[in-house]
């Protein structure tokens, strides 16, 4: 078989009603799709240095996005290699993600971490650095079991030649050996800049009390070892090695005069993206409007003319309001789904009777109904690639079935609920059935002081907005 560049593989036309369509870049794994071959390219082995053959295949798992998984063989040695790489987009926020592990179950919990992931088990000094290891998907007894297997490797060697070091190894493989055994409790940190990390929820679409996961602004030094570089840091880089660096910025200052503030509320704008989906180049429109009784948002949809993808997304105009606000929506009859609802990309879900929880990056925000929230959120449930709906697990499955059977009576009226919108940033609105502003009987608003948590995942605990010119 001839080798073909990845390059190759993205322009892939399948056809559909005699004309040719393309596909995406990245395809779900379908054993009906044949077309969906790897890439093979001709490499060097690392263990007897001659040639042998590496597979790609661009595609899209349960439990993590687009990846590219890759398969190298030497058919003269026979040394193999596998290994995953993310091809998804990098995070706006970085993640950090805590779990306690006190039952097995917990040691099953599926785990994806990326290249820029580091591990840490606190209770026995245990620290993987970031960029040490290839990422993968594993369980948290694979975690150990790597580490383990990474301390046992040239063990016998070193036995011979640094005795007292092959000692203190042994005696370190026994305290990880006792974490599978679970004699004590133990926690599992894992703190990844790229945000492209995950430990799956055993209970979901239930919280997860036994893990917390924290997002973080990067410092400035991550964001370059991601390769993420702002205007500033071009403007600082040696301009004699970039001479014409001044006039090709993508964003250019205009004249004062020429776009004003009016014009701005009656224009579509449009800017180049790709597909959340199959990545493929498309179109984002994007429209500043406003919301009665609110406040300035602006609007940004997405159609995909590759996989036929679309998005909509609502951010606000404005800055983060003096306090959060709480909105408690009971649902009972026809009028309380028609509710308009505006939706921050701040603003995490409830419904208690349910003991269902949505966080806040889960959904981002939207302009909707409350059945267009509660549709959202089914549907990211039925369809969303963090359930493994494969699963060998028959009791999650049967879990999750009871579960939708009852939003679904939610949905239909058939169960009273309450619908709870929790917004730190203030940003999100829920319409009152009243002519006035006042709400009705069956909407409460909550207005609340923020926690020293909520404003440093807001970024605000470190603004200085007093003499912020001085160092």
């Amino acid at each position: 078989m001839s080798s073909r560049t990845i390059e190759s593989v993205s322009t892939e036309h399948e056809v559909v009603g005699g004309t040719r369509k393309k596909k995406p870049l990245f395809r779900d794994i379908d054993a009906d799709d044949t077309a969906a071959e790897a890439t093979e390219i001709e490499s060097a082995c690392m263990s007897c240095f001659r040639s042998g053959v590496t597979r790609l295949l661009l595609t899209k798992i349960p439990f993590f996005k687009e990846i590219v998984l890759m398969s190298f063989k030497c058919g003269h040695c026979g040394f193999e290699n596998n290994e995953i790489q993310s091809a998804s987009e990098i995070q706006k926020k970085g993640v950090r993600i805590a779990l306690n592990v006190q039952t097995r179950t917990d040691l099953n919990r599926r785990v994806v971490r990326s290249d820029y992931t580091c591990v840490q088990i606190p209770e026995v000094e245990l620290e993987i650095p970031a960029q040490t290891q290839k990422g993968e998907i594993t369980t948290v007894e694979g975690i150990i079991d790597r580490a383990i297997r990474g301390l046992n490797q040239d063990q016998e060697k070193r036995k011979i030649e640094h005795s007292d070091a092959a000692v203190a190894i042994d005696e370190f493989i026994e305290r990880l050996e006792a974490l599978k055994e679970l004699k004590t409790s133990f926690t599992l940190i894992l703190e990844d800049i790229s945000g492209n990390s995950f430990i799956e929820n055993p209970d979901a679409p239930s919280a997860d009390r036994n893990c917390k996961t924290i997002q973080f602004t990067r410092s400035i030094e991550e964001n370059h070892l991601l390769g993420l570089y702002d205007k500033k840091d071009m403007l600082d880089a040696d301009v004699e090695n970039m001479p014409k660096l001044k006039d090709n910025h993508l964003l250019k200052p205009l004249n004062e005069g020429d776009w004003t503030y009016e014009d701005l509320h009656g224009e579509v704008l449009q800017f180049q993206t790709l597909c959340p989906e199959c990545r493929s180049p498309c179109e984002t429109n994007m429209k500043l409007t406003i919301i009665p009784h609110f406040k300035e948002v602006v609007i940004m949809a997405t159609v995909c003319d590759v996989c036929g993808c679309k998005t909509n997304e609502v951010k606000s105009g404005g800055g983060i309001e003096e306090k959060g606000v709480r909105f408690e929506v009971t649902i009972a009859r026809k009028e309380d789904l028609t509710r308009d609802v505006l939706k921050s990309e701040t603003c995490s879900l409830r419904i208690p009777e349910l003991d269902c929880e949505v966080g806040p990056s889960a959904l981002g925000g939207r302009f909707t109904t409350v059945e267009g929230i509660l549709l959202a959120m089914k549907n990211q449930l039925e369809n969303d690639d963090l359930i493994f709906h494969d699963s060998s697990d028959e009791a999650t499955k049967m879990r999750l079935r009871k579960f939708l059977k009852r939003f679904n009576n939610v949905i239909s009226l058939e169960t009273e609920a309450t619908l709870i919108l929790d917004d730190p940033a203030g940003n999100s609105f829920v319409q009152s059935l009243l002519d006035t502003d006042e709400p009705d009987n069956k909407l409460k608003i909550v207005k609340y002081e923020r926690s020293y948590e909520q404003n440093e995942e807001l970024g605000l605990n470190d603004i200085k907005t007093e003499n912020y010119e001085t160092p």
